[in-house]
């Protein structure tokens, strides 16, 4: 019997769209992608979609990746979510 392995999801927070789309391209087959240039709305994803993993850039236009990630651990629904925080 074959077991179906769940992908798992990873939402890409960077406000450099070409950055999205090399890393789309790179993990496309290992995982579900979700991807966002702005962080406000990063915060919201997160809280919706409960993803496995965030790839945070620290350097955004409204809001910085540092205060993303303390809104995130500040919150019980989102505080479990590891984030890898990336500067570029």
């Amino acid at each position: 019997m074959h077991v179906m392995s769940k992908k798992h999801t990873l939402l890409i927070v960077d406000d450099i769209p070409e950055n999205i789309d090399v890393i789309r391209e790179v993990l496309k087959d290992e995982y579900r992608l979700i991807a966002t240039t702005r962080g406000k709305q990063a915060f919201k994803i997160a809280y919706d979609k409960q993803p496995d993993l965030i790839m945070l850039d620290i350097m955004m236009p409204d809001i910085d990746g540092y205060t993303v990630c303390k809104q995130l651990k500040s919150k019980e629904k989102t505080r479990h979510i590891p984030v890898f925080l990336q500067l570029h």
